[in-house]
Formats: C-alpha cells, structure tokens, sequence
C-alpha cells in the first residue's frame, strides 16, 4: 500500500471583513506552545498563512485523525489572537498591501513576480503519495495527468476576490496560470527526460530551482513522492482526506498499469493504461473549464474528451480507481464523499449559499463551523452516477 502525507494551508482572516490578518508568526508561536513542531507548522508567502505538514500515512482514518486535531488546535490559537483560520483558496477581501514573510527565498519571490506578488494570496491543498522510484514516478505522472481537471472541480473552494463573486468556482487555479509554469505537466519519456527538463526551466521567470516548478502534479525534489498541487485549500478536513484518496488512488492504478503495460510500436505517447495521452491545449482547456464551473455543470471526460455532466466525470474518475480504493478499504469512505459533494456542492457552492443567505456573516461562520468538522464525517448523500456500478467495499474509516 502506497503511503501518502497532506499539506494544508490556511489563511488567518481579520473576523470583521474576512480579509488576511498578518499573525501567521504569532499563531505559530502559540501552536509550538501546544505540542506542535517546526516540522509540522510552517511559514508561508504571506504574514496571514500557515501550512500544515502531516506524518507519513497509511490509512485514511489516521489522516482525519491528524487533519482534524491541527485544525482544531489552529483554530482556537487563531481565535485567542482575535482572527479566524480559514480553508478556503482565496480569502473573501483584501486589505492594504500583503505582508510578505521574513526569509530570503521569499524576498527573492516577491522580486521575480514583482507585480503579481499581491495578488498571490492563495492557498492549496498538495497531497504527496509515496513512489518506489523517480522512474516509477514519472510513469504515474504521465498517467494521472488526465485526471487533474477532474480533481480541480471536486476541490473548487475559490469564488470571491476582493469581496465579489468572480463567477469563478476556483478563482485560485485562475491566478496560479501566471505563474512561470502552471497547469498539466508535460509528457515525459523518463526520469531523465523529467530531469533534463527541469534543468531546462531552471532560472527561466520565477523558476529559481526545482521547488519552483508550479505543475499541478510533480516529482517533489526533497521527498520520494508524486506531489499533487493542483487542489484548492478546502473547508473541512473530510474533503482533504477525500482528495488525498482519490490521488493515491490513482497513482496506484497507474503504478499497477504500467507494470501490467505490454510495449507497442505506437508512435503517439501513451499514459501507463495504454490509451494515447491527450492534447495538451484539450488540458490546458479543461483546467480552465474546471476552474470557472466547478461540479456545477459539465467537465470535459478524461478519457473520450468530450463535454459530459459533472456526475459522469466523476463517476469516470471512481472507476478507474475502484479496484485500488477497495484494496486499500478505502471505497466506501471516498464513495460516500463524492456523493456528499455532488449533493452539497463544493466549497466554492457552499460559500457562495452562504453568502446569499447572510452575507459575510454567515460566510464567517461556515469557515469556522467546517474547519473543525471531524474528518471522518460525511453529510447525507445521494447517487452518484457511474458507468459501472461497483457495490461498496465494507471496509474505510467511518
């Protein structure tokens, strides 16, 4: 069973305008205090933000288990210093000039962005699933490129920007496109080929080094992990554990695949199941479509590439990693979830209803309500619609 660790940034929030409050150090301070470590609370681009590292996992039950007490713990040391932690992409308003953290390399990227260093107020979710070789992960990372729209919608917690509604269900992923590299990484022929590209960008724009590379999904270069980066911050901890499922899901299936893979004389490239890799600009566009319409409409289908129902691409997305899930006892958890989602919308939907219910109120109290929400909990669900319809593996956290 391949391991996997999550990365949770947060926002700190001023409680009156939900716009960033520059405690991050404080807050920080205050959660060394209560037993957390250096290697688990760190600094972020930003004054307003923290990003929480989990242990190495295995199971989903301990991931909730990890997620929900450092949220917890967060968001009381968040309180106790009058501002509000939030999980979401883009905070609800901005106020003044950001505060860029103490340190070098983020002095060093704030003068390569220059302008756009204001407007980078975003935080993610980036999963890292454990990988046997740099080799075998370039495999699984041409294999779950075409998956990353998918992940995108499901993660959508984005929508406002300087106090409106941009339209957007990841306003986020709409910002991150600036950067010097951005969206679905390439198509690698191997290790050396994702090596001597990398090289290639090396001091090219905002690219300083490798941790620079902004690819929605990478080799990281400090951990032997496939690195997931293309996820929104999110509300509650159940849809991060949800998402880090779903992507260790994946990088299983397309480990399996490859291993299974017959060579064949095919000149197109192929992903490790075999099918021919789609086009990047059919990627490139999809990302965008995601990001502007979340779950709410149609996603372009991973596999035929054609316009389908949000439901139908999910239900794509649960198949191909069925036989994974329900090995690792996994599938009825991440079943129930993505019912969950498509009938509550999500985090893009559920702050958008709450702020046509109550205004900034009410969008306050949902992002303190749901960052404590245990991990392990799931709202009432619907049917989610597959192509198949796999019976639920008895087995996952509850």
């Amino acid at each position: 069973m391949l391991t996997f660790g999550v990365e949770e940034e947060f926002v700190l929030l001023d409680r009156g305008r939900l716009s960033p409050g520059n405690k991050a150090a404080t807050v920080r301070r205050a959660l060394f205090a209560s037993g957390f470590g250096a290697s688990e609370v760190h600094r972020e681009f930003f004054q307003s933000q923290l990003e929480y590292s989990s242990p190495v996992l295995t199971d989903l039950s301990a991931a909730a288990a990890h997620l929900s007490a450092f949220r917890s713990a967060l968001s009381a040391a968040a309180e106790a210093h009058q501002v509000q932690a939030a999980g979401v992409g883009t905070p609800f308003d901005l106020d003044g000039e950001p505060a860029v953290s103490e340190g070098a390399r983020y002095g060093d990227v704030a003068a390569m962005v220059r302008g756009l260093t204001a407007d980078h107020q975003i935080n993610g979710l980036h999963v890292h699933v454990g990988i046997p070789s740099r080799a075998a992960g370039v495999a699984a990372l041409n294999g779950v490129r075409r998956w990353l729209p998918v992940l995108l919608a499901i993660s959508a917690n984005s929508p406002f920007w300087r106090g409106a509604d941009t339209g957007f269900a990841s306003w986020r992923a709409i910002h991150s496109r600036r950067w010097t590299t951005a969206g679905c990484p390439p198509v690698f022929a191997g290790a050396d080929d994702y090596a001597h590209r990398v090289r290639a960008l090396t001091g090219i724009g905002a690219t300083a080094d490798a941790g620079t590379i902004a690819w929605y999904a990478r080799l990281s270069e400090r951990l032997p992990t496939l690195e997931f980066r293309v996820a929104d911050a999110q509300l509650d901890a159940a849809t991060s554990v949800l998402l880090a499922a779903l992507c260790r899901a994946l990088v299983a299936t397309a480990l399996r695949d490859t291993a299974l893979r017959v060579p064949t004389r095919r000149a197109a490239p192929r992903a490790a199941s075999g099918r021919e890799q789609p086009a990047p600009e059919l990627l490139d566009a999809a990302l965008w479509h995601a990001a502007r319409d979340g779950l709410t409409s149609e996603l372009v289908h991973p596999v035929h590439g054609g316009l389908v129902p949000a439901a139908q691409a999910l239900g794509a997305l649960l198949e191909e990693t069925h036989a994974e899930l329900a090995g690792a006892g996994d599938l009825a958890y991440v079943e129930g979830l993505l019912r969950d989602t498509l009938a509550h919308g999500s985090g893009a939907e559920r702050q958008r209803r709450a702020v046509a219910a109550g205004g900034i109120t009410a969008l306050g109290e949902l992002v303190r309500l749901e960052m404590t929400r245990p991990g392990g909990s799931c709202r009432a669900a619907d049917t989610l619609e597959t192509t198949s319809t796999p019976s639920p593996h008895p087995g996952g956290p509850s």
